[in-house]
């Protein structure tokens, strides 16, 4: 069996570009690439003002523009304000969670004060220590599937993998770590799309029993400090003025953004390239072809696709006026797409000299969590051809996360070939 290529070949129109329907979900390429040939600065809903950022110049534009396109639009999505992203839009309105502006929806100065006080927890001294135990992780994630032959690569693998890393980082319990990715995916799915595995009640008591558990273990961490990253928070915190509000908020970023993405990534990754068997077999033959694989699946099919800005005085953006107040999608996917910066964008193209993609943003706000998941995706790539062979999908279609604003397979059913020294 076999899966198409994402292309943007197929013709649509602008106008048929609504970020809540399956099908532009499903493969939102297309749509994205009539964007940037008709309405790059494209007014989403008629009659709002709620625009899409298509063109990569003017997606790097935005980003490094806060002072006039403010990340505090996050926020107030979040909580139901301007424009509703789904039918539960709201749901956390006034939550604790968001009674501190998480690091990614602030603006300078509060911003360059977070970043600063949570980078000491990121330091490229720290992330290289961490490649070793990475990899002992992956293995064990992989010892009770190798032997079988087949997986589901997101449920057995790429689920478990990148949660287990972001739990031992931040010292969360092993049997608490099922539980926070429930967390995780009823606060972000359920906020982000349109899936009725998530309903507003369950979102809010998804969020409750995480800001309880986040608080009771930031307590324990103030009176007995121990070698992870919410114990170097709260030392942080007394410090350095980090508010309790502030802990909280960095660590549900941690929680929701060290898992979803790096789980995107490598289900993306992936599913590429079961559809360009060539480049599977190149990157299965020589390993340190990994990187630039992976650095292309970011680019080719970016896990975030894009996050909101607030328009903060009227300004004219790519020939568009934009009223104050405005909100913006900036969509990482379609610039990464842009045949402007990337010849040839809808080809997977692995020897690609360029590394300018922006799927982990740009600007102030590049991804703290970048290193992480570029070494834990790398791990993970490399655990996986050392242990398996002949990759090959096993379902007729591949269904994509509920998400306007995460993109990867909910599933990817994989059958393979144990290598002989493991099977």
């Amino acid at each position: 069996m076999s899966i198409p290529a994402l292309s943007s070949k197929n013709l649509v129109s602008a106008s048929d570009y609504n970020p809540l329907l399956p099908t532009v979900r499903h493969d939102p390429y297309p749509y994205y690439a009539a964007m940037r040939r008709e309405s790059p600065i494209h007014q989403i809903l008629p009659g709002a003002p709620f625009y899409a950022v298509a063109r990569y110049d003017d997606v790097c534009s935005v980003l490094h523009r806060p002072e006039v396109f403010s990340s505090t639009a996050l926020q107030i999505l979040a909580q139901g304000g301007g424009i509703s992203f789904g039918p539960n839009s709201g749901a956390l309105a006034g939550h604790r969670l968001l009674q501190s502006s998480m690091m990614i929806a602030t603006d300078p100065p509060d911003h360059t004060r977070l970043r600063n006080l949570v980078n000491r927890g990121f330091t490229p001294r720290r992330m290289s220590a961490l490649a070793p135990r990475l990899r002992a992780i992956a293995e064990t994630c992989l010892d009770s599937v190798v032997a079988t032959g087949q997986m589901d690569l997101v449920k057995d693998f790429a689920i478990p993998f990148p949660v287990t890393v972001i739990a031992e980082l931040l010292g969360v319990e092993p049997e608490r770590r099922e539980r926070f990715k429930h967390w995780s995916d009823a606060i972000v799915i359920g906020l982000s799309g349109t899936s009725q595995a998530f309903g507003r009640a369950e979102v809010a008591a998804a969020a409750d029993e995480m800001a309880d558990y986040i608080e009771s273990v930031v307590a324990a961490r103030r009176s007995s400090p121990r070698d992870d990253l919410i114990s170097i928070l709260t030392q942080a915190e007394e410090g350095d003025a980090l508010t309790g509000g502030e802990v909280l908020s960095f660590i549900v970023l941690l929680l929701i953004a060290g898992n979803e993405t790096t789980t995107n990534l490598i289900g993306n990754a992936m599913r590429a390239m079961l559809a360009h068997p060539d480049v599977m077999e190149r990157v299965a033959a020589d390993r340190s072809r990994i990187p630039a694989m992976l650095e292309e699946a970011l680019r080719y099919d970016s896990p975030i696709q894009g996050i909101p800005r607030k328009v903060v005085e009227e300004v004219e953006l790519g020939g568009t006026k934009l009223p104050k107040d405005a909100f913006l999608m900036v969509l990482f996917a379609s610039a990464n797409r842009d045949e402007r910066q990337f010849p040839e964008p809808d080809r997977f193209d692995i020897d690609r000299k360029s590394r300018e993609h922006v799927a982990f943003g740009h600007g102030i706000h590049f991804c703290l969590g970048a290193a992480l998941a570029r070494l834990e995706a790398r791990v993970a790539f490399e655990t996986l051809f050392d242990r398996c062979r002949d990759f090959r999908l096993d379902a007729e279609e591949v269904n994509v996360i509920e998400s306007n604003l995460l993109r990867g397979p909910r599933s990817l059913p994989i059958r393979f070939a144990p290598h002989r020294s493991v099977a």
